[in-house]
């Protein structure tokens, strides 16, 4: 090779170096392309909260929680009882006292009603008539009597004997009339003076 041929050949080397560059550039791979972005945990290291799962619709009203039991049907309100009575003595009622026992009549003695019904036959006054023979004892007017009919015109008094009758009698003076054990008092229902003749006339017819 001659002197004048170097140039010639060392252009030509250039040349080749040249190709082969371009070459590898052309075959060499392509970058891949980016992948799609992935969501990284927060940089405090707290785990993300997990996706909660989507419900079919239509279910959400009649499926329940696998962790939660149905709940009971709810029951009837109890009544509440009544307040228990303040505790206490005992307040004890005295016993009644025991009926009054009345001396009976004299045998033979006219009663005060059968005088009284005598009274209103004749056509006297003897209006309302009300027995009061419980006055004749201890609690009343304790005159120790027998019977007692009271009535607008003359109140009857029966006793159990003529002493008591008489005595009783004695006692109410000029506004009484005896006849026997059986009194006829004029106080109380104020009896005309002309009337009483009338109530005595009767009483003595009695037998």
């Amino acid at each position: 090779m001659t002197h004048r041929s170097l140039p010639a050949v060392g252009i030509l080397l250039v040349a080749v170096a040249l190709t082969a560059g371009c070459g590898s550039d052309d075959n060499s791979p392509r970058a891949a392309p980016p992948a799609s972005p992935v969501a990284t945990p927060a940089a405090s290291g707290l785990a993300s909260a997990p996706t909660p799962s989507v419900v079919p619709s239509g279910s959400a009203d009649t499926a329940q929680p696998p962790d939660r039991p149905a709940q009971p049907p709810d029951r009837p309100a109890q009544p509440t009882p009544p307040p228990a009575p303040p505790q206490g003595p005992v307040e004890r009622r005295p016993a009644s006292p025991p009926p009054v026992v009345l001396p009976p009549r004299p045998a033979g003695a006219p009663g005060a009603r059968q005088v009284v019904d005598a009274f209103k036959a004749a056509g006297l006054r003897v209006t309302h008539p009300k027995d009061r023979s419980v006055d004749c004892g201890p609690d009343g007017l304790g005159l120790g009597c027998s019977e007692i009919v009271a009535t607008d015109g003359v109140t009857v008094f029966v006793f159990p004997d003529e002493t008591s009758a008489g005595d009783i009698a004695e006692t109410w003076g000029g506004q009484s009339y005896r006849r026997g054990a059986v009194v006829l008092n004029y106080l109380e229902a104020k009896t005309p003076a002309a009337d009483r003749l009338r109530y005595e006339k009767i009483l003595n017819s009695l037998r």
